[in-house]
């Protein structure tokens, strides 16, 4: 719940990323699932608990296919006004580049039989290292789970989508991806402009 970290690394004076204040949904939980072209494209998975996003960088992007055990690096927390940041984070600052939303919705834990607030329960599983739990978005739907590497990093952990009616044998988190991406544009531009120098 500490907004610390994610306040140090920014300058709110040269980016538009939100100031990191807690916030809370009035009804359900939410998730977020923002598209970043940083130095390297990645996505960055949010799940809100107290107050703030807990977030995840996935380098492949979400899968619905439950063979694709995707990589999740959990990074700092962001305020719960980052749900709704797209644009473009000027170059010299932290994660400079463009982001985009990719998919949003709500979310709540799988265990149902728990005596505790749907919260409660998934900062237990959160602690625990193992969160299950049930997407609600446009894109990503079903069962999924986050479980935490043993022996690896700290901060690494498995982004797993459950074998559901939502499962997809085949799935590229690219592939899924708005026509007018403004992210899709920024690497092209990127793209021509590192070709044009090397062409000069």
């Amino acid at each position: 719940m500490d907004l610390k970290d994610y306040n140090n690394k920014r300058k709110f004076d040269e980016t538009t990323e939100p100031k990191g204040t807690t916030k809370k949904s009035e009804d359900q939980l939410i998730f977020v699932v923002q598209r970043h072209a940083a130095s390297r494209l990645h996505y960055d998975f949010r799940l809100e608990m107290e107050g703030v996003l807990k977030s995840w960088a996935v380098p492949k992007g979400p899968s619905l296919n439950p063979d694709d055990k995707r990589l999740a690096m959990m990074v700092e927390d962001h305020p719960y006004d980052y749900k709704d940041f797209e644009g473009n984070i000027p170059e010299g600052n932290y994660g400079a580049g463009q982001v985009e939303v990719w998919d949003s919705g709500t979310y709540e834990p799988l265990d149902d039989t728990s005596k505790l607030s749907d919260e409660k329960e998934l900062l237990k599983e959160l602690k625990s290292g193992s969160l299950k739990f049930i997407l609600h978005g446009k894109k990503l739907k079903g069962e999924f789970a986050l479980v935490k590497m043993k022996n690896a990093e700290n901060n690494s952990w498995l982004l797993i989508k459950h074998r559901d009616k939502f499962a997809e044998e085949k799935y590229d988190a690219e592939e899924n991806v708005a026509k007018n991406s403004q992210v899709t544009k920024f690497l092209e531009e990127k793209k021509s402009l590192k070709n044009s120098k090397k062409t000069s």
